[in-house]
């Protein structure tokens, strides 16, 4: 099954490096060979134009791979933080990614 992945970051945030990498191990582990669609959303146009909730952003077919994710409708560039069993982190969990790539 072929995926469309996008990665949406904004540079100023340091959590992007970690979650890009988890990513591509993610991807390497499951579904070798699946391109990445890296966006940069720095610029607020950008931003805007892929509705960017915060960074890291990692979208499989269309969707957040944070369940139950729902689009808070500001689209300025900034750090994203997750709701996790182990409390508010930078990156989304391993399983989240997973989920999404099988699903």
């Amino acid at each position: 099954m072929s995926h469309r992945v996008q990665f949406l970051y904004f540079d100023d945030c340091p959590n992007h490096v970690l979650a890009r990498s988890l990513l591509d191990e993610v991807i390497r582990d499951l579904v070798p060979g699946t391109p990445v669609e890296a966006v940069n959303a720095t610029e607020p146009e950008i931003a805007t134009a892929h509705r960017f909730p915060g960074s890291p952003t990692i979208r499989v077919d269309g969707q957040d791979v944070m369940p139950g994710f729902v689009d808070p409708g500001d689209y300025t560039p900034r750090c994203r933080v997750f709701p996790t069993a182990a409390g508010l982190r930078g990156v989304p969990p391993r399983e989240w990614i997973e989920d999404a790539l099988r699903g």
